[in-house]
């Protein structure tokens, strides 16, 4: 734990103005218009998949630094969640599993803030298992999954869990 003091983030791949917008803000959040730099973090990692793991923990730091949760990054993430939702991810089985577990990870506390969002994915997803041809039969059961775990206040019921989970913990 003693790398706190160091500055190894990958940010090179971004102009000189924005490396200095991105350590400001791990330095001192309050002085940066976080909506920027969520916008600026959130199309990076659209662009650059490897970039993604780095996002991750330059927005772990500042909220670290900043102690408060981000708010600058709810509709960000809420963008990143709807790509996933998108006809050509859904044929992804990796890219289904990502966004079920992001939506299992914090999707209760987005929908605190944002529920008309919410509804709008959910109903790109609800279409996307119903409608959509090809869809594996992983992505299919992942997508059931999550609609149901919403659809019971973001728990898992004992019959969800022996229905979707019962071959692993056999």
């Amino acid at each position: 734990m003693g790398e706190t003091g160091k500055e190894e983030y990958k940010i090179q791949s971004f102009d000189t103005e924005t490396q200095k917008l991105l350590k400001t803000a791990l330095k001192d959040p309050s002085n940066v218009d976080l909506d920027k730099v969520a916008n600026v973090i959130v199309d990076q990692s659209l662009k650059d998949c490897v970039f993604s793991k780095e996002a991750g923990r330059i927005c772990y730091t500042i909220i670290q630094v900043n102690n408060m949760p981000m708010m600058a990054l709810v509709n960000p993430v809420y963008d990143c969640l709807f790509r996933l939702a998108q006809h050509d991810s859904l044929q992804k089985e990796e890219e289904v599993d990502c966004l079920v577990l992001q939506l299992h990870r914090i999707g209760e506390q987005l929908e605190k803030m944002n529920s008309q969002r919410m509804d709008e994915l959910f109903s790109l997803l609800r279409d996307g298992f119903l409608l959509q041809e090809g869809l594996s039969s992983l992505s299919q059961l992942l997508l059931l999954e999550i609609i149901e775990f919403r659809a019971a206040d973001w728990k898992m019921t004992d019959a969800a869990q022996k229905y979707y989970y019962s071959e692993v913990t056999d």
